[in-house]
């Protein structure tokens, strides 16, 4: 059955174990948020924001994690999962999941060669947890991944050693089975920055990190459980958080040029973004630095990915960082319009800066990783059909669901090995791979084949609807690792496997 046909039932439960497929009862149709309740259409416009969140306050930098320790090369600190309030709409409290009681979580913020030792305590009642450095170079045992669960109440140290030329955006966020999509929209996600020993890009520029989250509110308040829409396309909030803030505010004197690094933590929603008449160019993805800076016009940042921005102010005025149309795919009504957001509003005085330098023409030295061994295809699907509660719906890589018990990959260090992530899906896919970073080397879609704009490190990419995506990687640290979709909804739905990494 093809999905978009299929738009007349709601996701009632999902299916524990090896099989994660959701179940779909009719008899759930009139509970769907947007559905038209005859059951001979769907509402042609989503339900209307409940609360009014404030905007224009000025962007808050993202509190930074302090370390305890004095010794010169090891950071130390302390992380804690725990429910907590915060006050998006004037006169209300959320119930939130915070780290630290902050959400976004505490910025990390370390050097390359650093070792870094976070003692993390789960305190959500009820619920496993583990910390996930998403993009990190850790080894398997301190990944945080699902097979590693730290139990409510309980505690553990992560421990692990940042080699040379690991300087990047990364991020932290959990990855318990079952429970990540709930987690990260409640509120659990934080910003990891490690830094260069030498920096090519001038200290002038600043560093200022973005960090978009998205936010949805009831009438009394309180963040919504998932709906069937929510499961089918992936959770997308009524608003898009800078920062934890509704378009904030940002000063700067005409003719500034500012370093931006620009995190998407949501659980589903793709950003296109532009900076209007503000230039644009492109310095750094999820692995670091370019090799040299590239101009655009536009940005898409998939769910999980990282982008590093240096923006030239020469205009005075407001100058806005804007969401512009982009086609995901959707099935079932409420499909969000996410064109002309507003997301950071920076203000250009009239009065001129000092002199700001321009970038380097070079920034680093990216190799290629070379030939194959190896070549391996994953293929994106999803299924429905009839079960015995009614229709089921799964997300599926290579026809299985996941199976925490199943390796679906043998691998060898240090092997490089081609990999073909092929979408048959209605959707995009923006495709994770924990443990190492990749390079993509071609896109193919419609017969047409296309290099990047740029050789980069990656470690998530965006597959669109009918399209494949060619990576070249290697794991240089054995163990399991986990690749999957990063739409989280479709991670917990089966789009997810298991790479045995092994000596």
């Amino acid at each position: 059955m093809h999905r978009r046909t299929f738009l007349t039932a709601s996701l009632a439960t999902l299916a524990t174990g090896g099989h994660a497929l959701a179940q779909m009862k009719m008899d759930d149709m009139n509970a769907m948020p947007g559905m038209d309740h005859s059951g001979h259409g769907m509402a042609t416009e989503p339900a209307k924001p409940a609360l009014v969140l404030k905007e224009g306050e000025a962007l808050r930098e993202v509190s930074r994690l302090a370390n305890q320790s004095d010794k010169a090369g090891l950071f130390r600190a302390k992380l804690t999962a725990a429910p907590a309030t915060a006050r998006f709409a004037e006169g209300v409290e959320t119930p939130v999941l915070a780290y630290n009681g902050m959400t976004p979580g505490p910025l990390i913020e370390v050097f390359e060669g650093d070792r870094v030792e976070i003692d993390f305590t789960n305190d959500i009642p009820g619920e496993d947890s583990t910390i996930h450095w998403h993009g990190m170079p850790v080894p398997a045992d301190q990944d945080g991944n699902p097979m590693d669960p730290v139990a409510s109440g309980a505690n553990r140290r992560y421990a692990f050693d940042l080699p040379a030329e690991s300087a990047a955006s990364y991020w932290f966020h959990p990855h318990p089975h079952g429970k990540t999509a709930e987690q990260v929209y409640r509120g659990l996600a934080g910003v990891f920055v490690v830094k260069p020993k030498a920096d090519p890009v001038p200290a002038v520029y600043g560093d200022t990190v973005l960090v978009f989250t998205d936010l949805r509110l009831g009438a009394d308040g309180t963040i919504p459980e998932n709906s069937m829409v929510d499961m089918m396309n992936g959770r997308v909030g009524d608003h898009v958080l800078v920062n934890g803030q509704k378009n904030p505010t940002l000063d700067v004197p005409l003719g500034a040029k500012r370093r931006f690094r620009l995190y998407n933590a949501t659980n589903a929603r793709f950003l296109k973004l532009s900076f209007g008449a503000a230039a644009m160019t492109v310095i750094g993805t999820d692995g670091g630095l370019l090799e040299a800076p590239v101009v655009v016009d536009d940005v898409l940042l998939a769910p999980a990915e990282r982008l590093e921005l240096v923006v030239s102010f020469d205009k005075p005025g407001a100058a806005r960082l804007e969401t512009l149309a982009y086609d995901r795919g959707w099935m079932g009504p409420g499909k969000p319009d996410d064109a002309g957001l507003a997301l950071l509003t920076v203000n250009v005085s009239e009065t001129a800066s000092e002199p700001m330098p321009p970038l380097p023409e070079k920034l680093r030295t990216i190799a290629a990783l070379g030939s194959p061994k190896i070549n391996r295809r994953f293929v994106f699907t999803e299924k429905m059909g009839m079960g015995a509660g009614g229709m089921e719906m799964g997300f599926f890589i290579n026809d299985v669901a996941f199976d925490m018990k199943r390796v679906d990959v043998a691998a060898k260090v240090g092997e490089v090995e081609l990999w073909e992530v092929i979408n048959k899906a209605d959707m995009d896919h923006p495709f994770h791979v924990h443990g190492t970073q990749f390079q993509v080397v071609e896109h193919e879609r419609d017969g047409k084949v296309t290099p990047p704009a740029y050789r980069a490190w990656k470690d998530t990419v965006n597959v669109a609807q009918g399209e494949t995506v060619r990576l070249l990687l290697k794991q240089d640290l054995p163990g399991q690792r986990m690749y999957h979709c990063h739409i989280l909804e479709h991670e917990q739905l089966g789009m997810m496997g298991i790479v045995d990494v092994t000596v």
